[in-house]
C-alpha cells in the first residue's frame, strides 16, 4: 500500500519538474492546461522565471500544482499507484484530484482562483513596517506556541506540521513582536516561511468569501481512495464535505500531525513525498515511527523508487 504525500506552496524552487516535463508527453498536456487556464506560460516561469516571481502566490499555486501532478503521472508511468494520499496547504488539491474528488478541467482554475483571491486579501494586509506572512517555530510543542502568543493581536496558528514545528500566520508587526516572545520561550529556531501572506488564519477571510462564490458550481465526486484533510486531520467522508473543507482551510489551521497519525493507522507501506522538495520527508521523520517518507519529485529520485 503506497500513501503519496503532496507539498504545498513554499516548496517551489525555480527549474523544478524541468526533467518530468522533458520525459513525459503527458506532462507536457498538464502544462499546455494549466498555461491554457491561466493565461500564462507555466513552462517559461517555472524554467526561466526568477524565485521571486515563482514566489507570487497566484504563480506559485498552479506551479506547485503542476510540479505534484507531473510527479504523480511518472510514477503512474512506473506502475506505482496510490491507495492513500494527503496534501499540505496548496498541496490538498492534488490530493483530491489524486483522489478523483476533483477533475483536471476544475484543477487548474480553482488553484488559480484561489491563488488569486489569497494574494488580495494578502496585500490588503500590507502596512509600511512590511508585508504579512508566515513563520516556522521549531523546538517547541503546540501549547508552548499558543501560551506565548495568545495576548498578541493578529498572529495565529496556521500549521501543527510536527510535535516540535508549529507555523504561525500574522500581520509584520505581530510577527517581529512573536518572534521575540518565542526565542524567549526556548524556540530553538524560527523561519520566516517563503510565501506572500497569512495563511490558513482567520486573517484570510476575505479569500474565503471571495472563493466561495467560484467553488459553489463546481463538482465534486466522492473519494475513490483515502484522502486526509488538512482541516480535520481525518479520511474525506464525501464530495460535499470536501467542498466545505476546501473553503475551511483557508481560515482554519493544517492539521498536519493528526493526518500523518491516521495515514499511519492504515499501515502504508510506502510513503512517498509526490512534489518539490523534501520538507513533508523531514516532518514525517519526525514521527520516528520506522517508516521513511521517499523523495519522489524529480526524475532521478522516481527512477531510484523500487517498483
Amino acid at each position: 500500500m503506497t500513501c503519496y504525500l503532496f507539498p504545498g506552496q513554499g516548496a517551489q524552487y525555480p527549474g523544478m519538474g524541468y526533467e518530468l516535463y522533458e520525459h513525459s508527453k503527458e506532462v507536457r498536456l498538464f502544462f499546455e492546461e494549466a498555461s491554457d487556464s491561466s493565461g500564462k506560460n507555466f513552462a517559461r516561469l517555472l524554467f526561466e522565471g526568477s524565485e521571486e516571481e515563482l514566489r507570487c502566490t497566484e504563480n506559485t499555486q498552479i506551479a506547485v500544482t503542476l510540479v505534484n501532478l507531473a510527479s504523480s503521472r511518472v510514477l503512474a508511468e512506473r506502475g506505482i499507484i496510490p491507495s492513500i494520499c494527503a496534501g499540505f496547504s496548496l498541496g490538498e488539491y492534488s490530493a483530491l484530484y489524486q483522489a478523483g474528488v476533483i477533475e483536471r478541467s476544475d484543477l487548474f482554475s480553482l488553484v488559480q482562483l484561489r491563488g488569486e483571491a489569497m494574494e488580495r486579501a494578502s496585500r490588503a494586509l500590507d502596512s509600511p513596517e512590511g508585508s504579512p506572512g508566515m513563520m516556522a517555530v521549531i523546538g517547541l510543542e503546540i501549547d508552548s506556541v499558543e501560551n506565548a502568543i495568545k495576548d498578541i493581536d493578529s498572529i495565529y496558528i496556521a500549521n501543527h506540521s510536527s510535535p516540535s514545528q508549529v507555523v504561525l500566520s500574522g500581520v509584520y508587526k505581530a510577527m517581529s513582536i512573536a518572534e521575540e516572545r518565542l526565542k524567549e520561550v526556548g524556540a530553538m529556531k524560527i523561519v520566516r516561511l517563503k510565501v506572500s501572506g497569512p495563511f490558513h488564519s482567520p486573517l484570510m477571510a476575505a479569500a474565503k468569501e471571495e472563493f466561495s462564490e467560484h467553488i459553489a458550481n463546481i463538482h465534486f465526486s466522492d473519494p475513490t481512495i483515502s484522502v486526509f484533510v488538512n482541516v480535520t486531520g481525518e479520511a474525506l467522508g464525501s464530495g460535499e464535505d470536501a467542498r466545505k473543507y476546501c473553503l475551511d482551510q483557508l481560515i482554519s489551521p493544517v492539521q498536519w500531525v493528526a493526518s500523518e497519525f491516521g495515514i499511519m493507522g492504515l499501515t502504508p507501506e510506502r510513503v512517498l513525498e509526490t512534489g518539490p522538495g523534501t520538507v513533508l520527508s523531514g516532518l514525517w521523520k519526525s514521527l520516528r515511527n520506522g517508516l521513511k517518507c521517499e523523495a519522489a519529485g524529480t526524475l532521478e529520485s522516481i527512477n531510484k523508487l523500487a517498483v
